[in-house]
């Protein structure tokens, strides 16, 4: 089982990545690298409570543990 500190990092590691690929797509789709990068901390916001919430809900699950 990840402790909750590993949780954490792996989390805040994984939001880096979405926020930059987000920040891209969003200068792409958009034409303004403010309204992209706006779009991607807003995404990355709400990815980044609810990767938590889902790793610690998981984390509690015996089934499928070997």
């Amino acid at each position: 089982m990840d402790t909750p500190k590993r949780t954490w990092i792996k989390a805040i590691l994984w939001n880096l990545l979405g926020l930059v690929m987000m920040s891209l797509v969003g200068a792409l789709a958009t034409g303004s690298f403010a309204l992209g990068g706006l779009m991607a901390l807003v995404n990355g916001a709400v990815g980044f409570v609810m990767y938590i919430l889902h790793e610690r809900f998981w984390a509690g699950i015996a089934w499928g543990r070997l």
